[in-house]
């Protein structure tokens, strides 16, 4: 499996029993994890894939996992700080303006007021409010990803339609 072929799920954050039970540290809220079989782990640059016997809801962005073949305490160790992924494909389709973030990269931006933003070339989510990091005559713009701002996701022209303030653009 090549990374580029995933999303980034979390990372494993602790484990959970000396039987080799780990906790996931999730990174997106659109997984049903009861359907999850198999996931991937960064392990020396290559995704390495392990086989889920038990998942479950731990608090609200943990999930509590077993996987084949981690055991033990020992074993649970070695893979903590581990980066976690799944294949694209086996996320749910969104529609509408819900969107993955690793979706909209290199989607035009569109203001309906100051016309052609620039292009997505990253997402920001470690803030508490997401933030489009956009690029347009090498130079980058931040726009804050607000429910209220976004008019319409364009797939098919790959577009992202905005209603922005006012001197946001200047920031």
């Amino acid at each position: 499996m090549n990374k580029q072929d995933c999303f980034f799920l979390g990372t494993i954050v602790s484990k959970f029993s000396f039987k080799g039970e780990i906790l996931l540290k999730v990174d997106s809220d659109e997984i049903e994890f009861k359907k999850l079989k198999t996931l991937f782990l960064e392990t020396d640059g290559a995704l390495v894939p392990f086989e889920i016997k038990n998942v479950m809801l731990h608090k609200s962005s943990l999930l509590r996992l077993r996987l084949e073949n981690i055991d033990s305490e020992e074993k649970a160790i070695k893979i903590l700080r581990s980066e976690v992924y799944l294949p694209k494909k086996d996320l749910p389709k969104l529609s509408g303006n819900k969107f993955y973030f690793h979706e909209i990269i290199n989607f035009s931006v569109i203001d309906n007021n100051f016309g052609d933003i620039g292009t997505v070339v990253r997402v920001n989510d470690q803030t508490s409010q997401p933030i489009l990091i956009v690029s347009k005559n090498d130079k980058e713009l931040m726009i804050p990803l607000v429910d209220e701002f976004l008019v319409e996701v364009k797939r098919k022209e790959k577009k992202l339609i905005f209603n922005l303030p006012e001197g946001i653009t200047e920031l």
